[in-house]
């Protein structure tokens, strides 16, 4: 019979200890996400893992706040996150700092998921927009390409916890998971 392991048995990493240790280097940028419900599950991805950064950008919440909490669990405490006035100014600094930048977003030309292909020892970013209004133009602009999620629905777009979800668990697996990364 299959027992489900409890928590102990799970050998999690302390905050202190997932400080310390390698991350996946993928810096997650939230333009101007509405729902602290968005912020706080994409923080638990992040957490899950072991992503660089999140940044939050305009109108997206910061922490300390009790509905991001409420979805993230501690993982606001364990990710490291800076806030930018702009998205536009988190890609100018992640730029300067050799970081190569995708918009998750729909548009021509964009790379599905599955083509991505990544380098070793180059840092990423992925920024997701708002619930309605996706990433702003002029940050698809500033991009280096955008990444597109395939969808065979009827709808034309996912909730932004979810896309943050799969794009993230690609570059993981991308990064280390078929790279065979023994930091991992």
């Amino acid at each position: 019979m299959m027992q489900k392991l409890r928590t102990i048995e799970m050998n999690r990493l302390s905050v202190e200890d997932f400080k310390q240790a390698d991350k996946l280097p993928l810096i997650v940028v939230l333009d101007n996400v509405r729902s602290l419900h968005n912020v706080g599950s994409v923080f638990r991805t992040c957490d899950a893992f072991r992503v660089e950064a999140v940044y939050l950008c305009g109108i997206t919440a910061t922490p300390p706040h009790a509905e991001i909490h409420k979805t993230a669990l501690g993982a606001e405490d364990s990710v490291a996150w800076h806030y930018f006035k702009t998205a536009d100014e988190a890609l100018e600094k992640l730029h300067e700092s050799g970081v190569l930048v995708y918009s998750v977003e729909q548009a021509h030309e964009s790379t599905s998921m599955e083509g991505l292909a990544v380098s070793p020892g180059q840092r990423y970013a992925v920024v997701l927009g708002n619930e309605v209004k996706g990433v702003q133009q002029s940050v698809v602009d500033a991009s280096d390409g955008c990444l597109e999620i395939p969808q065979f629905g009827t709808k034309h777009s996912l909730n932004v916890s979810v896309a943050a979800g799969i794009v993230v668990w690609e570059f993981a697996k991308k990064m280390w998971l078929d790279a065979e990364n023994t930091n991992f």
